[in-house]
């Protein structure tokens, strides 16, 4: 599977031209929007996959719009957007999908996008928002996010590292650490209010979000030319040796990328863990397409590569 190329339940679009190599590795040049320092990087994601908008606003409701927080607090507004779902499915395989399996894939197309808003910045711009579930509102029906600026994890020598809300760390490794906490303590509550509808534990639902953070950056950085450093970014940064704290921060004896799962799963170019799929990536999970199209399997599956 290329970082173009879309699994089942994804809602990216297909293959698309590559745009040249223009991505700085550091803080992007325009210094700093002071309402909101990742600004750019969103803006950039729009360009890129227009799939995908991101407004800095505060979080929306009615009209398609649902806020992250009923998400994670009212079981209606996750049934809500799992009957989105189920409908689609009816209309695309034209049978209706499994319950578990309408959720799954309702599980997913919220994970990828909601992860690009923290992994994007990051690799765009090496800068983190720290944000909530309070903090985000969807629009499934268009592909519309919006985002209330606040604090955010930067790099001392980041232009916008003398902002009030900047949170400077010392290192690339401390702002790695910082990802992964934002995106996981963002994504936790929503894991939990899914997993009655997913009737998955909390190994398989950890492995659901690895792999749509993994898929979400290494599509965009696909479509900027930048698949090989999205590769060996992500393969760091869910290295089980990763550090699991920022420096001064509480210990724990938990892995590194722990809750994701270890591994960001890319193999050598080629004849990667795929196997005979010929993917270069193995996905840590499985969306279930088959049990509504046989036939149906995406590339690096799991119960592919794992027999």
């Amino acid at each position: 599977m290329t970082a173009t190329s879309a699994t089942a339940s994804s809602t990216r679009p297909g293959p698309a031209p590559r745009a040249p190599h223009t991505t700085t590795v550091g803080p992007h040049p325009d210094a700093s929007d002071p309402a909101d320092p990742c600004a750019t990087a969103y803006r950039r994601l729009a360009v890129l996959s227009p799939v995908l908008r991101v407004h800095c606003a505060p979080p929306r409701r009615g009209h398609g719009w649902i806020p992250a927080a009923d998400l994670a607090d009212r079981p209606g507004a996750v049934r809500d957007l799992i009957a989105h779902d189920a409908r689609q499915g009816l209309a695309r395989y034209g049978q209706p999908l499994r319950p578990d399996v309408a959720a799954g894939f309702a599980l997913h197309r919220f994970a990828w996008p909601a992860s690009l808003l923290f992994t994007a910045p990051w690799f765009l711009e090496r800068r983190v928002p720290l944000l909530t579930p309070a903090d985000v509102s969807l629009r499934r029906r268009t592909g519309e996010v919006t985002v209330r600026p606040g604090a955010f994890a930067c790099l001392p020598e980041d232009p916008a590292a003398g902002l009030p809300q900047a949170r400077p760390v010392p290192g690339g490794a401390a702002l790695a650490a910082e990802l992964r906490r934002a995106v996981g303590g963002f994504l936790a509550p929503v894991l939990a209010a899914f997993r009655p509808e997913v009737r998955r534990g909390p190994r398989v639902l950890w492995a659901m979000a690895t792999d749509a953070a993994v898929e979400g950056l290494w599509h965009v950085a696909g479509l900027l030319g930048e698949e090989e450093r999205a590769r060996t970014e992500l393969t760091a940064l869910l290295d089980p040796a990763a550090p699991a704290c920022a420096p001064g921060a509480a210990t724990t004896s938990t892995p590194g990328p722990s809750p994701f799962t270890p591994g960001a799963g890319f193999g050598p170019r080629g004849g990667g863990p795929g196997g005979p799929s010929g993917t270069d990536r193995a996905r840590a999970s499985c969306c279930l397409v088959y049990t509504a199209e046989p036939a149906a399997m995406c590339g690096g599956c799991p119960r592919v590569t794992r027999n």
